[in-house]
């Protein structure tokens, strides 16, 4: 489903299995149908697509049967899909976002573009572009050679080995500068270590100095305490004392007053211990200036420390300890360096081991491809052509250590030439649908999950004839075992459509909108037979698009 996309008001389409051709007048909407398709696969979305009027664009499309790969993905992503069809939907907002959902659960772009690769592949103007890329190359040569799990292995240890470099490098660099540092941090640790601060200090000399202070007025209240519990001649203790001399002589009439006695008991032995702490507390109760001078020092000298690591003594020591750990680092920069430098030699090690293994399972598919391409351009009219893949070093990347160019000859006895600079337009239509067949014919090696969809939109761009025969040839082959769509002005392709739609633009409303549908029977040959004759349609036309639908039937 297509809605207020571009020239797209709303459409409504369901492609078959095998393959589905799409014709049309030029600028008739052909290929927004196709930039529809990828936005499902997680193209780039941008708001200069939603028709004029509208707030926004949505697509959406159900695709049978979901691949392992790509239910592995949704579930690891918190999403369960459905067994039968994967539905995605795609929205474009007027102020330049979009949203994703697939089975009705909201996604990033990011995860809908790894989705995409396992169903779907677009290859049109922009992708031919892309043959002349070496990287795009190098990502075409490892998707033949299965080389998938080894890549991995590779670019782990890749990140290893580059974080390795980079901390080695980081330690070089600023091994002067903490060097310089190590002498501020060695004359914070010496004084800290020299004050010999202990956590807690600060408050107990608070308090003995309080003490100190308060001489006179805590002397008076202890010594006042102690008279009027034992000293004086009326102190509580003799009170209590005579009061159970008197309730012990009573007690002897009336066992009442004894019980009352034995009580009394337990509150002079109260009182007489409390004498006695604080006859102890007297006796050792002694004022020094000197005392109260050495902790107004000490408590200086921790204000000090406090001022300049940490508010409290905890935090003076957290502060030292982490001193004194920058200080052991600096003094074992050296031993760290060595143990960096061994560890980045094994990595580098491991890593040599591990890309070579890739270059030389790239090297043998390139060998397998390069005959397979060329088989495949023989059936594509290009019988002389010879295909190669140079290897050259490139520098240490996460890809290994391999640059390869794709190179071909059209005509016997030229050397093979890089493709931007030996093929025609047509040629590298042609070559670039080589290498899609072969990916995707040999799918165990490619890793591909066989039935994805491809598109190819005008890949017949620069041929005809027998060429464009050919090429219908092979994507007829390819969608045997792929959903092919394929965009085409060439009758000579068009013929071999299992279903062939019609692409047209209409003004209603005053307004131009593009409209598909597909075509059978006598609508079909009156298609192929315009695009035979051009804007006249004659009876000569119809009879030999009646016999290319035949014949293309045959194949």
């Amino acid at each position: 489903m297509i809605e207020n996309y571009a020239v797209i008001e709303r459409l409504r389409v369901r492609f078959h299995r095998g393959l589905n051709l799409l014709t049309g007048e030029t600028g008739s909407g052909k290929s927004i149908v196709v930039d529809a398709f990828g936005l499902l696969l997680g193209g780039r979305a941008s708001p200069e697509m939603i028709r004029t009027g509208a707030d926004r664009a949505r697509v959406s499309g159900i695709f049978e049967a979901p691949p392992a790969a790509v239910r592995a993905l949704l579930q690891e992503a918190g999403i369960e899909p459905e067994e039968e069809e994967l539905l995605i939907e795609r929205e474009i907002l007027a102020g330049g976002k979009s949203r994703a959902w697939v089975s009705n659960r909201p996604v990033t772009a990011a995860l809908l573009r790894q989705i995409g690769q396992h169903l779907g592949d677009i290859h049109g103007q922009h992708e031919q572009q892309r043959l002349y890329d070496p990287a795009a190359q190098l990502e075409m040569l490892d998707a033949f050679a299965g080389a998938g799990p080894l890549l991995e292995e590779v670019r782990e240890w890749h990140r290893r080995w580059r974080a390795c470099r980079q901390e080695l490098e980081e330690l070089e660099r600023n091994e002067q500068e903490k060097e310089r540092l190590a002498d501020l941090w060695s004359f914070q640790c010496k004084e800290i270590e020299q004050a010999a601060p202990k956590a807690g200090e600060d408050a107990e000399l608070e308090a003995e100095r309080r003490r100190l202070q308060n001489f006179a007025r805590i002397e008076e209240a202890a010594r006042g305490a102690y008279e009027a519990l034992y000293e004086a001649e009326d102190s509580a203790l003799a009170r209590i004392r005579a009061s159970l001399r008197r309730l012990e002589d009573a007690g002897r009439i009336d066992p009442q007053l004894a019980g009352l006695a034995e009580g009394l008991r337990g509150s002079e032995l109260g009182v007489e211990e409390a004498a006695l702490g604080l006859r102890d507390y007297l006796s050792r109760l002694e004022f020094s200036p000197e005392r109260l001078e050495e902790i107004e020092t000490r408590l200086a000298a921790l204000d000090k420390l406090k001022r300049k690591y940490g508010p409290g003594l905890e935090q003076v020591l957290a502060y030292l300890e982490e001193v004194r750990g920058k200080l052991a680092a600096v003094e074992n920069a050296a031993d760290r360096r060595a143990a960096l430098e061994r560890q980045l030699k094994e990595l580098s090690q491991s890593y040599e081991r591990a890309a070579g293994r890739l270059s030389a399972l790239r090297k043998e598919a390139a060998r397998r491809l390069s005959r397979k391409v060329e088989e495949e351009l023989a059936a594509l009219a290009m019988e002389r052509t010879r295909f190669r893949i140079q290897f050259a070093e490139a520098p240490w990347s996460a890809e290994g250590f391999d640059a390869v160019q794709f190179l071909v000859s059209p005509n016997p006895g030229e050397e093979p030439r890089p493709l931007e600079k030996v093929a025609s337009g047509g040629e590298v239509s042609r070559i670039a649908l080589a290498l899609k067949s072969c990916a995707a014919v040999q799918a165990p090696a490619s890793g591909a999950a066989p039935g994805r969809t491809l598109v190819f939109d005008e890949v017949d761009a620069g041929i005809g004839g027998r060429a464009a025969e050919a090429v219908g040839r092979r994507l007829k082959l390819l969608s045997k075992s792929h959903q092919v769509l394929c965009v085409t002005h060439l009758p000579q392709i068009a013929g071999f459509a299992d279903h062939h739609f019609f692409v047209e633009k209409a003004e209603v409303k005053g307004r131009t909108a593009a409209a598909l549908r597909e075509l059978v029977g006598e609508a079909r040959t009156r298609e192929i037979g315009r695009m035979l004759s051009g804007e006249k349609l004659t009876p000569e036309a119809l009879r030999h698009a009646e016999k290319l639908i035949e014949m293309c039937g045959r194949a």
